[in-house]
């Protein structure tokens, strides 16, 4: 059975969330973009940006994001 998708993270801008994309990505943690084309459309985002891992690894990318990262600006879900 393969793992669900969870939000880890939410971001205002999608190039936050690709740089906590590519973060993750430095520690072998595939990770998924969401919701950035209805975020780009408007001026103020009608959802936020949302950071994706797999269920199983969302532990491990939660604390690296939060060692410090450049993604400070990412809110706990």
């Amino acid at each position: 059975m393969a793992d669900k998708l969870v939000t880890i993270a939410k971001f205002n801008d999608s190039s936050q969330a690709h740089l906590a994309k590519q973060v993750l990505a430095d520690f072998g943690i595939e990770a998924f973009v969401t919701g950035e084309n209805v975020a780009n459309l408007y001026i103020v985002p009608l959802q936020p940006v949302e950071l994706q891992v797999r269920e199983s690894q969302s532990r491990q990318a939660k604390e690296i994001l939060e060692s410090g990262d450049p993604q400070e600006e990412a809110q706990e879900d």
